[in-house]
């Protein structure tokens, strides 16, 4: 078993393959550098030279592969959810702080961009024929979470046809291949999941805090109030069938709130693993 880590995308990245040590692990770990950084390059919305901040600054773009196919993705997810995945939540994140890649953001300050609500929801048109994704005035996407899964879907698909492999970017894990125990974090401890094949994916207010004006603040923003979401659930990690899906369906569920998360994963059958503000762990979906 061969490892190895590199960052991108904000985050540590991790991939696990089950070669000797060698020209094929080798081969592994670079192709899986080169397709996040070719995502990343795609989709981060902090690098002004990218897809997506072309699309945000000009409201319309002929889109390449990535950018279509992600965008296709979060809106589908978005319309699957009831809105509560949405990705036009980019003003707000910005409004709440979190306007430069993390590790740059202040862990304190002041606001600086007053009460105001930044309506999220707005629309987004797509033409495959000639690839191109059109904004509405005043929208702009974020396609951070769903990127990520994207990329980690992408490196293990491409990196399996070597050998047996785990990629994880951030919580974000992908496996093919064989059986892959993979530790999800619980309010006391670590529950021990086997993956065989598919994914995870975890979403929680605990990951990615700074305070404005005293108040603690997050990345997950609720879609109906455009501010950082004050769910009681404090982490969701959800089995998907693709690293993408997880990401929707974990913040989809932590954004619905222990009741109705719990009512959703039962009626769907979708593994989850709550972890409640009061310091609970429930277990439910298929893991009930």
């Amino acid at each position: 078993m061969e490892r190895h880590e590199f960052r991108a995308m904000g985050t540590e990245v991790e991939v696990l393959v089950d070669l000797p040590p060698g020209e094929a692990a080798n081969s592994a770990f670079a192709e899986t550098e080169r397709e996040f950084e070719r995502i990343e390059a795609a989709l981060s919305r902090f690098r002004p030279e990218s897809e997506l901040s072309s699309l945000n600054r000009l409201g319309t773009v002929k889109a390449g592969p990535d950018l279509l196919v992600t965008t296709e993705l979060a809106l589908a997810a978005r319309e699957r959810t009831g809105g509560r995945f949405d990705p036009t939540v980019h003003d707000a994140l910005v409004a709440a702080g979190y306007d430069r890649s993390f590790e740059l953001v202040p862990a304190e300050g002041p606001s600086r961009n007053g009460k105001g609500k930044f309506a999220c929801g707005g629309p987004v048109e797509i033409d495959r024929f000639s690839r191109t994704i059109r904004l509405a005035a005043g929208v702009h996407l974020d396609l951070g979470g769903i990127g990520k899964g994207y990329a980690v879907d992408r490196a293990a698909k491409r990196i399996s046809k070597l050998g047996p492999c785990l990629v994880n970017a951030g919580g974000d894990v992908a496996v093919r291949g064989r059986r892959w125990p993979v530790g999800v974090e619980t309010a006391n401890g670590f529950v021990t999941l086997e993956l065989v094949s598919g994914a995870l994916a975890t979403s929680g207010s605990d990951r990615r805090q700074w305070r404005r004006d005293g108040q603690e603040l997050h990345h997950l923003i609720d879609p109906l109030t455009s501010r950082p979401s004050t769910s009681d659930l404090l982490r969701v990690t959800v089995v998907g069938t693709s690293a993408a899906e997880a990401e929707v369906l974990a913040k989809s569920l932590f954004l619905a709130g222990e009741e109705h998360a719990v009512a959703e994963a039962e009626r769907e059958g979708t593994p989850a693993v709550l972890v409640t503000r009061d310091g609970r762990t429930v277990m439910t979906g298929t893991l009930a």
